[in-house]
């Protein structure tokens, strides 16, 4: 298209050739254009049939149409030199497939090489004007090879790449789904047993008996592909809002460990909007604070104050128990890592514990609204 163009204003320089030759010759430049943008679109061997005729013709008329005994003027001779080579020979894009189209593609180059040469039998400058036509149907056709032996190769790479970013996402999925069933069982299941074993002390029968058939239901739920939502023992109806509110959930914590025997002092906000699956986590993590007071503090009570600003919604527990030294808590315990930093981690919060022999522990939970 740019050799087209540059042939174009060549042609447009007045008084460059006769007004008639110059007529025909833009109508034809045209054709040729237009064929280019035909064939880059669809790469339909016709229109690089076109593009073949046209610049002939071009090159015929240019070259023969001007008086005897008159030799050819600069402005013919870069008409002729424009359109032979860069116009003309970009067909090799196309031309290079099959054994037949090579055989095409040299004809095509005979064809416009042999006009070149009848046109400039007089032209001072006729070697280089024929080197030039040969060296750029030579660098085109090179070039014409090489992205055709190099585009194949790039798409088997592209499409290894995606088939490697694909199982990627797949084994990530998979430890997710891992890691969150893990959580799940931490949380509700094996909380559940942790106290069969210990004889349920502290909590009453029917209380054991209701944690029981609530965990029982949700594994059933999770054998037949369920989703319970909120993910925790009890309460896991499925919930269509993407909006709720947490002082209307905060209820079903209390009530779970008053159960459970732990007594829980609640402070500071109320009613504070949370988007489902923060909210979901956000309680998910805060129970398990929770149960850990519950299983491992040595006192029966504990404190749990919630605030907000304009972007996050803290809550802070508190018990006054043995505590325990940080450093000493080993990495295959999943409750503080998984069921609380690594879950909040996942919608964008953050966790902090603070705790130490004999002066409790405090808890800071951290969601964005």
């Amino acid at each position: 298209m740019s050799g087209s163009v540059t042939a174009l204003a060549c042609l447009l320089v007045p008084g460059g050739i006769a007004d008639d030759t110059r007529l025909w010759a833009t109508a034809l430049v045209l054709v040729l254009a237009a064929a280019q943008y035909l064939l880059g679109n669809t790469g339909a061997l016709r229109w690089a049939v076109v593009i073949v005729l046209s610049g002939m013709a071009i090159i015929l008329l240019v070259g023969l149409n001007r008086p005897v005994g008159v030799s050819m003027n600069l402005i013919e001779e870069s008409i002729i030199g424009t359109v032979s080579t860069a116009p003309v020979c970009a067909v090799a894009a196309v031309l290079l497939t099959s054994p037949r189209r090579v055989l095409l593609l040299a004809l095509f180059f005979g064809l416009i090489f042999t006009s070149v040469t009848v046109v400039t039998v007089d032209a001072p400058d006729r070697t280089v004007m024929l080197v030039l036509t040969v060296s750029m149907w030579v660098a085109f056709t090179l070039v014409s090879w090489w992205i055709a032996q190099s585009v194949p190769r790039v798409m088997h790479r592209i499409a290894a790449i995606g088939r490697a970013h694909r199982a990627e996402r797949h084994a990530s999925e998979l430890e997710a789904q891992r890691r969150q069933d893990a959580r799940l069982l931490h949380d509700t299941v094996l909380a559940t047993l942790t106290l069969l074993a210990h004889s349920g002390v502290g909590v009453s029968p029917a209380a054991l008996q209701k944690q029981a058939g609530d965990d029982a239901r949700l594994l059933r739920q999770l054998r037949l592909g369920g989703l319970p939502t909120p993910r925790r023992s009890g309460g896991y109806n499925l919930e269509p809002a993407t909006v709720l509110t947490l002082g209307d959930t905060l209820d079903a914590v209390r009530q779970r460990f008053e159960r459970l025997g732990l007594t829980v002092h609640w402070h500071g906000s109320g009613q504070v909007q949370l988007y489902s699956n923060v909210l979901d986590s956000f309680l998910l993590a805060l129970s398990e604070c929770l149960e850990n007071v519950r299983r491992h503090s040595g006192v029966d009570e504990a404190d749990v104050t919630i605030t907000d600003d304009d972007t996050t919604v803290r809550a802070m527990v508190t018990d006054t128990g043995v505590g325990f030294d940080l450093g000493q808590v080993g990495s295959e315990r999943l409750g503080v890592a998984e069921s609380v930093v690594a879950r909040l981690r996942d919608v964008g919060g953050n966790a902090r514990l603070f705790s130490s022999p004999g002066s409790g522990t405090t808890v800071v939970l951290e969601v964005p609204k």
